[in-house]
């Protein structure tokens, strides 16, 4: 009986331990929680099957407080301070060149624009985006249509000779 309640407290203290690497180091889906998880019920199953159903409850109860109980301690110590990001990002992006910019003037497409790639107006290389989500070749002529923040709206430029034909 006592080897018994060695193996129940093992897996518990294994399931918990696993199950707090999972939450708070590994998030997502990943071997530590499957291991937590498998751990935790094999340890309260054990309970139930080798111990009694007495054991079992208390081995649930006991699992589950003691999850809560860490995991609450963890949110309000120090110690996640410790291994957090604390650095703020004050830089920012170089729009300059997008306020030369305007509406209407014609550039080439210097990588193709599936729907998003590079685009170079007046010299200056940009972030072009198709306006309509048509896929634009390379070295192919385009139009502003519109100047964003971050990048500029272009759309294929329509050649008033090919039109008349």
């Amino acid at each position: 009986m006592t080897l018994d309640l060695i193996i129940v407290i093992a897996l518990l203290v294994l399931g918990v331990l696993f199950m707090l690497i999972e939450i708070f180091l590994l998030p997502g889906i990943s071997i530590a929680g499957i291991a937590g998880a498998i751990f935790l019920i094999g340890g309260i199953a054990y309970a139930y099957l080798f111990l009694g159903s007495t054991a079992g409850n208390v081995s649930l109860i006991a699992s589950g407080a003691t999850l809560g109980g860490v995991f609450v301690w963890l949110l309000r110590s120090k110690s996640l301070r410790k291994i957090s990001l604390n650095t703020n990002i004050e830089s920012t992006v170089d729009n300059t060149n997008l306020q030369k910019m305007a509406v209407g003037t014609t550039g080439i497409a210097v990588s193709r624009l599936n729907p998003i790639g590079k685009v170079m107006v007046n010299g200056i290389v940009a972030e072009g985006k198709s306006v309509d989500g048509e896929f634009i070749d390379e070295d192919t002529e385009i139009e502003i249509v519109k100047v964003e923040t971050y990048n500029v709206l272009v759309r294929r430029k329509i050649n008033v000779d090919n039109r008349n034909n």
